[in-house]
């Protein structure tokens, strides 16, 4: 009978406890507190009931682990869901990169001074909360510039920013954003591709529709991402960087990073459909910021939003 068939478990549970435990102990030189622990948790774990209670315990202690490092956890099934990814998508500011970018490079254009052009560059990237424009802010205040005052700001996500500044109108963004507002230079161009070269951003700015200068922004990859992005790939995950600065800065930085391979110049909701596409390779994980990546993140299988 099935009573009959539990009893014998029930007796035969005893000695194979007492083997496991002596096993930990004597043959491992386990602490005694682990080998008592794992000894319980196996035996607890061979019952049907116990099995069930040692999962949802297991997922508990990992959220609270979590927690402890300052890890917040929307739901315990994210913690299974993570341990079958396929592939990791990272973003490259902030994620890989430190997040904190300095400029390094300022090129105003023929009659402009560096500190005028800088000024103007200030005025127009000051609302944002963009750590390229924290940079330029950072870099001016350096400086000792004056902030003027900007009217009618609009932060276009993944393009740039525009606003009115002295009653001219302004924007600033990557390449290709200002390139399909206004006619960019062979010499503009081969710039902007020689700071993408070195790993750095190129931000372009223009008033009214007159090109005003470029601004190299660099920024270093975080000390452990390498050794990240190394342990990853040991366990078989593949890693993507998805980010929406231009190709050859991405694959930089990816280069130093280690990084599988790049799918660059991807705007926050093609971010969104990229994950898509690449959920029928397999389990997809995001990690991002969790802002310009909220679509992105919501799509995946797990969506991990991190602060710098």
């Amino acid at each position: 009978s099935l009573d009959g068939l539990i009893r014998v478990i029930g007796i035969a549970l005893i000695p194979m406890g007492v083997v496991m435990f002596l096993k930990q102990y004597v043959s491992l030189e386990l602490p005694l507190r682990d080998s008592v622990e794992a000894t319980v948790a196996a035996l607890i774990g061979m019952i049907p009931e116990g099995l069930y209670l040692l999962t949802s315990v297991a997922l508990a202690v990992s959220m609270v682990r979590l927690a402890q490092r300052k890890v917040l956890a929307q739901d315990m099934n994210c913690i299974e869901t993570l341990a079958r990814v396929d592939v990791l998508c990272v973003d490259k500011t902030g994620t890989i990169t430190e997040g904190k970018p300095q400029i390094t490079d300022i090129l105003p254009a023929a009659g402009l001074s560096e500190k005028e052009f800088l000024s103007l560059a200030y005025a127009l990237e000051s609302p944002s909360e963009h750590p390229l424009a924290r940079a330029v802010t950072e870099k001016a205040e350096a400086l000792g510039l004056l902030k003027r005052e900007i009217n009618g700001f609009r932060n276009l996500p993944g393009h740039g920013i525009s606003g009115t500044v002295g009653g001219h109108a302004l924007m600033g963004g990557s390449l290709s954003f200002i390139s399909s507002r206004i006619s960019i230079s062979d010499t503009v161009r081969k710039e902007a591709e020689r700071l993408a070269e070195e790993g750095k951003t190129p931000l372009l700015f223009v008033r009214d529709d007159e090109y005003l200068g470029m601004l190299g922004a660099a920024d270093v990859i975080k000390s452990d991402s390498a050794q990240a992005i190394q342990e990853l790939r040991n366990m078989g995950i593949e890693t993507i960087m998805l980010t929406g600065d231009n190709e050859k800065t991405a694959r930089a930085i990816a280069k130093m990073a280690g990084v599988d391979s790049v799918i660059a110049g991807v705007l926050p909701d093609g971010k969104e459909a990229t994950i898509r596409n690449l959920q029928k390779r397999g389990r997809t994980a995001m990690v991002g910021d969790g802002i310009n990546d909220a679509p992105a993140l919501v799509r995946a299988d797990t969506g991990i939003a991190i602060g710098t």
